[in-house]
């Protein structure tokens, strides 16, 4: 488990490389999709926590509303806006809607109503561990699912990120601006669709950088779980805005965290059951 090939950004603890025993389980082939999110919220009428709070991270190119939905932008990263109304059913804003995305990955989902789905189907997040071997899909080491090459060898794109200058130009040579339906591209050798890319997934644990070098330490670790104190989530995979000048995150080593409330529109999950 870790970066092996010395990609990440230190701050984000993926070194050092260690040993981790993970006991069987299951995992979606996919990311939970808008289908699979709409019978969750009519069977059980739950409100996510974008729908409560009113707004949600949207993506600048991605915008369908009202300039006067636009409730902030963070100057750190201007090409996220705040909107009003923005939601899972609701993924650019209030002028946008899902009836072309059923089989799309449902997006604008937290920690807590992933967690809430999970319980509702039976199911749990996947531990970070769990995720990063499902990912790998057999491949030790392995950059990507499907190896170390970015681009398959006839030159096409095996996963959805960022082409173009980012975050004012996106060429799509992929086909996609922003999310493409779950089962785009090829799975790797374990089954899964886009692991990596797409739309960051949550993972179960709790985040610190410094859990590889706590668990390193302890020699063999078997079903790890993630930082015992803190607030920080982890998420894994990265996103269809992932690009090398920013964040080369659509790795099976690479992680990255926020707060089990926040929600925007390049994130989503899969589920497990042991």
């Amino acid at each position: 488990m870790g970066d092996s090939l010395g990609d990440g950004v230190p701050a984000d603890g993926e070194q050092p490389v260690h040993q981790v025993q993970v006991s069987p389980f299951e995992i979606d082939a996919t990311t939970v999709t808008n289908a699979d999110f709409t019978e969750f919220i009519e069977a059980t009428g739950y409100s996510t926590d974008a729908e409560r709070l009113g707004f949600s991270a949207v993506f600048h190119l991605a915008l369908a509303a009202d300039e006067g939905d636009i409730l902030g932008q963070p100057a750190q990263t201007p090409w996220w806006l705040g909107v009003r109304g923005a939601d899972w059913r609701h993924p650019g804003g209030p002028r946008s809607d899902i009836s072309s995305r059923a089989d799309h990955p449902v997006v604008h989902v937290s920690w807590n109503d992933a967690n809430a789905y999970c319980v509702w189907a039976g199911r749990r997040l996947p531990t970070e561990a769990e995720w990063e071997f499902a990912s790998r899909g057999g491949l030790s080491g392995a950059r990507y699912p499907w190896g170390d090459e970015l681009m398959a060898p006839d030159g096409t794109w095996q996963t959805n990120i960022w082409q173009g200058t980012f975050p004012t130009e996106n060429t799509s040579d992929d086909g996609f601006i922003t999310t493409a339906p779950v089962r785009t591209f090829r799975p790797n050798a374990y089954g899964l669709w886009q692991s990596v890319g797409n739309v960051w997934e949550w993972c179960e644990d709790g985040f610190s950088p410094s859990t590889y070098s706590k668990d390193a330490a302890l020699g063999l670790v078997k079903d790890p779980r993630g930082a015992a104190t803190g607030t920080l989530r982890v998420m894994r995979g990265g996103s269809y805005l992932c690009h090398d000048s920013y964040c080369n995150r659509y790795r099976n080593a690479a992680r990255t965290s926020n707060t089990p409330d926040s929600s925007m529109g390049n994130t989503g999950f899969r589920t497990v059951a042991a």
